[in-house]
């Protein structure tokens, strides 16, 4: 086991015991990449929330989480599950990228694609379209 598997194990356990399918972990130029397909978005958040108790701001580089959530189709409703404050709806799916709107706790967005592990597009009841954290997205 590497360094970083050590240091991941948790997530990798995580990924097991909720059940994700296809689970891969691999290295590559000193980044682990875990992926796979959740069952539902709860196993989703447990792979997360394995990562948020080892790098509390989820901003580590070396690690990947791709995790995307099977079943969930374009259309599908999803509710935004930060801890308190507003999710920012952006762009480009990046943090860099221009805020073009906000989805408040509890609110229901509608998924456009699961663009990417980190990043999905969503559509806000007010028509407004961009990229939200996948991590504050319940289905």
């Amino acid at each position: 086991m590497s360094a970083l598997q050590d240091k991941y194990a948790g997530v990798i356990s995580a990924a097991q015991s909720a059940g994700v399918s296809n689970l891969q972990v691999t290295e590559q130029d000193g980044i682990l990449y875990v992926s796979g397909h959740a069952g539902s978005s709860s196993a989703k958040d447990a792979v997360w929330n394995a990562l948020g108790a080892i790098d509390s701001t989820y901003s580590a580089s070396d690690i990947n989480v791709d995790v995307q959530v099977a079943g969930l189709a374009a259309g599908a409703s999803l509710t935004v599950a930060t801890e308190d404050s507003n999710l920012n709806i952006r762009q480009e799916a990046s943090t860099d990228a221009a805020i073009v709107g906000k989805a408040a706790k509890g609110e229901s967005v509608t998924l456009v694609e699961q663009t990417n592990d980190d990043w999905w597009k969503v559509k806000t009841a007010d028509g407004e379209e961009g990229y939200a954290y996948a991590r504050y997205l319940k289905a």
